[in-house]
């Protein structure tokens, strides 16, 4: 999405908010309800979902502010799944609930990328929850050692989305160093590919903070992937790279008859040499 001035040709279709593919969620880690206010200032307009990270939202400062400034901007906003697996290790999932409604939370993560917790068991908390709430639950651990077989991510995806979520969130961890990605960042390929071969990809969240992952994302499944864990400070930067705007994906988008100008300064085949 450009401002209307910048009449550049060809540049990909992006679908308006609120959409169901393209999406950009935003990963909070503790903004306070002033930084909060001047990052939507600039891209409340890109920002589909935030998630408060972790258990983040247990220890910050004037939290019903924040949350204020969310909902007048129309931007969704749940709490990360640690927080709901902190419940859950205490036995205190009704308390989380009722913790929900009394903050007027309408979604809420569901995952089990800490815990050990059977996969029945997290498939009833998804029907029980999206009785009530918008679910985004969480496949995949947080742990870079703990290497699932892709069709286990499949049959867990498949079964989340029949449990009633909204979208299932292929885990990456706040670095990009685990679930989707090796722990030096690199995409596992094959996997992806996988998932995507099953999966219809709008039903997925890719978690993506960097900008290769998100780049490769782009690439490889265009401009309206669904991406997450995006930092605030890299929502404007991961548009640029949507529409091809930045250098990575700068001769992705381009229309049939438009000439690339390759490095050196000529367009391809104008005679130079």
């Amino acid at each position: 999405m450009t401002n209307d001035a910048f009449d550049l040709i060809g540049l990909p279709d992006r679908p308006e908010k609120p959409r169901e593919r393209g999406l950009t969620h935003m990963l909070d880690k503790g903004l306070s309800a002033r930084e909060v206010e001047n990052v939507l200032n600039g891209a409340a307009h890109i920002i589909d979902v935030a998630k408060l990270g972790w258990g983040t939202a247990a220890v910050t400062k004037n939290l019903e502010t924040k949350l204020d400034v969310y909902r007048e901007a129309g931007i969704p906003f749940f709490f990360g799944g640690t927080l709901f697996e902190a419940y859950f290790l205490r036995d205190q999932i009704d308390d989380y609930r009722r913790l929900l409604d009394d903050l007027d939370v309408h979604h809420v993560e569901i995952s089990a990328g800490a815990v050990a917790m059977a996969h029945e068991d997290k498939l009833d908390f998804i029907e029980l929850f999206a009785n009530d709430f918008t679910v985004v639950s969480e496949v995949g651990s947080k742990d870079s050692s703990d290497v699932m077989a892709p069709y286990r991510w499949v049959e867990f995806m498949q079964a989340e989305l029949a449990a009633g979520s909204w979208k299932v969130t292929a885990e990456s961890r706040e670095a990009g160093t685990a679930g989707l990605f090796r722990p030096n960042g690199e995409v596992r390929t094959g996997l992806v590919d996988e998932i995507l071969s099953r999966v219809d990809p709008h039903d997925i969240i890719f978690e993506a903070p960097n900008k290769k992952q998100q780049a490769w994302l782009i690439k490889h499944q265009g401009a309206n992937v669904n991406l997450g864990n995006i930092h605030p400070e890299e929502v404007v930067p991961l548009e640029t790279l949507r529409l091809g705007l930045r250098g990575d994906t700068l001769f992705e988008f381009l229309t049939p008859g438009i000439t690339p100008h390759l490095p050196g300064g000529f367009p391809s085949g104008d005679g130079h040499s």
